[in-house]
């Protein structure tokens, strides 16, 4: 399936795949989170999902009249704190049939919906992040991110991590990963992506970074760095399922698998 981008999204190798259930979450077998906590502008992501025919008057939803299914993201409720000042906050993707609120299970929703509804998911977060520059749109802030990443990693003596223009490769034990230093989405080499969600709570365990000016989406992508090119570390069983490390014994967690920002 063809999907046609904004010519400013140059992240286009990302949507040459399929994107399938992120199943690895386990006990939410009727909601994708792939997108948990992901912040956006209200205007610009409400244009973003108007161009891809979402409906977005009262709540966000797109309707697939052929199958008669119905695709909803969800939102946390931030009425009265910080973060609605900042943006919006993603929780989930469902899926319903038309004319019941009864979510589906995600395995019963067909590739081809699941994919496209995900892939516009992707292009609203990638492009509406909270923020008034666009990160994929400057190659000034790539290349600040990588410079930041590279001293920092040479700084805890990794050497492990590759950079690209636009990219981070980072050669895990696990495997390989490719970290997009724009969006910060995460690929396990050669294709399936790997949801790791940060914690968006800007005013409270806040990493100071003081070239990055006020912008949270850097620390979040340095964390990332970090996390993978030490992913033998990594307790999380949700985001080991992801990586296709054999399953850990009960034991205290020596990584934080959830990033603040």
């Amino acid at each position: 399936m063809n999907v046609l981008l904004p010519n400013e999204y140059n992240n286009k190798a990302d949507f040459s795949r399929a994107l399938r259930p992120d199943c690895a979450r386990a006990g939410r077998p009727k909601s994708s989170h792939r997108f948990e906590g992901n912040q956006v502008g209200p205007r610009q992501a409400m244009a973003l999902w108007g161009a891809r025919g979402w409906n977005t008057q009262e709540s966000v939803f797109k309707v697939f009249h052929d199958k008669k299914i119905i695709a909803d993201v969800g939102f946390q409720w931030t009425e009265g704190t910080a973060a609605s000042i900042e943006g919006w906050t993603l929780e989930s993707v469902s899926f319903r049939p038309d004319e019941d609120y009864r979510p589906m299970k995600l395995s019963d929703v067909p590739p081809r919906i699941f994919s496209e509804v995900m892939r516009d998911v992707d292009l609203v977060v990638s492009l509406a992040h909270r923020g008034e520059v666009d990160p994929e749109a400057t190659a000034s802030t790539t290349q600040m991110r990588a410079a930041l990443a590279r001293e920092t990693c040479e700084l805890l003596g990794l050497t492990n991590v590759q950079f690209q223009p636009t990219h981070a490769i980072i050669r895990g034990r696990y495997a390989e990963y490719s970290l997009h230093l724009g969006s910060g989405t995460v690929h396990r080499l050669p294709g399936s992506s790997i949801a790791i969600i940060p914690v968006h709570a800007q005013h409270r365990s806040r990493i100071f970074l003081p070239f990055a000016d006020n912008d949270p989406k850097t620390a979040e992508i340095l964390s990332k760095v970090l996390l993978l090119a030490r992913d033998q570390e990594i307790q999380d069983p949700t985001i080991l399922a992801q990586l296709g490390a054999p399953p850990i014994q009960c034991a205290q967690p020596t990584m934080s698998a959830t990033l603040s920002r």
